[in-house]
């Protein structure tokens, strides 16, 4: 089974929309570089994508791959919050240029990407989400740019209830 991406600049309700897929029976991953930026600022000389932006990257894609292989083990349908492709688009944001292997790790996700925009009224600024507001906008659009150049359809998750969005991602699913 290929994992389903949820990706979209800071602040665009993804863990709170992927809380409620979970609660509907999928399994879920949660945001790879999140739990990074925690661990990580916990170490002395920590890797952080703001101090090494390409060591950063590549702790993001062991565990990311790490967690695709997992998604591809199960026997229901997986998602993950953010995956290889938005290493990709961090990277271009940072000026860092984009390896093959990303590319090629990139691959093999469900062909559809729900992507959910930031939105001003829920946007938190906080230790792993240092960005404002202006800068999760432009996340946003580089994500949607990178996922389109993969081959992925992207489609923007619109705004409502989470369980009304929760159920339009499910609807879209079903339509396949």
């Amino acid at each position: 089974m290929q994992p389903i991406i949820i990706t979209g600049g800071p602040g665009a309700g993804k863990t709170t929309l992927l809380n409620a897929m979970e609660k509907k029976g999928y399994l879920v991953f949660p945001e790879a570089s999140r739990a990074l930026i925690q661990q990580q600022s916990q170490l002395e000389g920590g890797v952080l994508p703001w101090t090494d932006l390409p060591a950063f990257a590549q702790l993001c894609l062991e565990m990311m791959t790490e967690q695709r292989n997992l998604a591809g083990k199960g026997t229901i349908p997986a998602m993950v919050d953010r995956a290889v492709g938005d290493i990709c688009a961090y990277l271009t944001i940072g000026g860092e240029p984009v390896a093959d292997h990303y590319l090629e790790a990139a691959k093999g996700y469900y062909p559809t990407v729900f992507c959910c925009a930031p939105n001003r009224d829920i946007y938190v600024q906080d230790e792993e989400r240092p960005h404002s507001f202006a800068e999760a906008e432009q996340i946003h659009r580089q994500l949607v740019e990178t996922y389109l150049a993969l081959g992925y359809r992207v489609e923007g998750v619109p705004w409502g209830s989470v369980e009304e969005r929760a159920c339009w991602v499910q609807t879209r699913l079903r339509q396949g």
